[in-house]
């Protein structure tokens, strides 16, 4: 229904601005690097992985006729996490460097190369191929989810927020519910599923936000190398799994 079609469309517009805010969040975190020119205890893989997640679903934007705003916010995601493993590789120490190129190999060149060669040789129905691609997207965002589990795990044992700023978790929790209502409008289990996930983790953050906010933090000082640990977790929970 052409109603129905015109209020999917300025959802996903604000979903794909919200997504962009997202993406461009660990901004701060790559301007200290480079002012430092070091990565110093400062973690690849969430960056990585994500580099890989906004590749696939922009291809799978690009070949699921009407899910061109899936793959807009999707490919400048995916330009956004280029640079900031590009960052990586450049500032990485000596002995971690070499490792963080082979990672990226495998899975920002490899990886998607043999999946879309995969279901292009699978599979000659377009629409199967598609739904293909939702299926691995879909399965590797729903894997994601485990930093915020994680970021989670830490405020219950710390009894502190510190790690999981307010502004990541509502922005987590809108990113997952304005995807979710865009995937229901377009009839998407792909998007469903784990934008679903991603609004149920959110929900879960801001509650236990309310909870632990003016609680007493357990224990004392953390050394650097479990501040920047609590960071990624919060920082990979920044990024819009999915769109």
């Amino acid at each position: 229904m052409p109603q129905m079609a015109e209020a999917s469309f300025y959802i996903g517009v604000v979903g794909n601005v919200i997504s962009v805010l997202v993406f461009l969040s660990p901004v701060e975190t790559f301007w200290k690097i480079v002012k430092r020119k070091s990565t110093e205890e400062y973690k690849s893989l969430p960056y990585i992985c994500t580099l890989l997640g906004s590749s696939l679903w922009t291809y799978y934007g690009i070949v699921t006729p009407g899910e061109y705003l899936v793959s807009t916010v999707n490919g400048f995601g995916a330009l956004v996490e280029i640079i900031y493993v590009s960052l990586f590789v450049l500032y990485a120490p000596r002995h971690l460097k070499l490792h963080t190129i082979v990672v990226v190999s495998m899975l920002n060149v490899l990886f998607p190369i043999a999946a879309i060669a995969a279901t292009r040789s699978a599979f000659k129905d377009e629409k199967t191929r598609s739904q293909s691609m939702g299926f691995i997207c879909a399965g590797l965002n729903i894997i994601m989810y485990g930093s915020p589990l994680s970021a989670m795990k830490t405020v219950v044992t710390t009894k502190s927020v510190k790690y999981m700023p307010f502004w990541l978790s509502f922005f987590l929790f809108l990113n997952g519910a304005i995807w979710t209502v865009y995937a229901s409008l377009q009839h998407d289990v792909f998007l469903l599923v784990p934008n679903g996930v991603g609004f149920v983790f959110g929900t879960m953050q801001l509650i236990l936000y309310g909870i632990y906010r003016n609680a007493k933090p357990v224990g004392s000082r953390k050394g650097s190398s479990d501040i920047v640990a609590d960071e990624e977790n919060s920082l990979t929970s920044r990024v819009p799994l999915l769109t």
